[in-house]
């Protein structure tokens, strides 16, 4: 496998791993108890910063594609960036907001609606 097909999938499972980690409860909420188990020290802390997990979980996966000690390093930061650079495209992609109520719907277009004693 070359270079960037390797980079790809160090990548992609830097993004995975360290999404699971920080976003997701996990399967059976192991994760979600991992982290209540760590509370509010350093590992706690760690697992609730995307960016700061992504440069840990990079590390291994750019074994993976290098053991070249300078390319190592480049690539375990470049990894880590990209995961990153993913993560906050797809955090963007997604609002969820809540519906408006139907008595709120009729106060915000005040002006956009005829008043039943204006009607012709």
């Amino acid at each position: 496998m070359d270079f960037w097909a390797r980079f790809l999938l160090a990548v992609l499972a830097t993004w995975r791993v360290s999404h699971l980690l920080a976003r997701e409860d996990g399967p059976g909420r192991l994760i979600l108890r991992l982290r209540r188990a760590l509370g509010d020290g350093a590992m706690g802390h760690l697992l609730d910063c995307f960016k700061c997990l992504s440069l840990w979980v990079a590390a291994p996966f750019a074994c993976f594609v290098t053991l070249d000690p300078l390319s190592l390093l480049v690539t375990w930061l470049a990894a880590s960036g990209a995961a990153i650079l993913l993560e906050e495209a797809i955090r963007g992609a997604v609002v969820i907001e809540r519906l408006p109520s139907a008595a709120e719907e009729e106060h915000d277009d005040d002006l956009l609606r005829t008043r039943p004693d204006e009607r012709h």
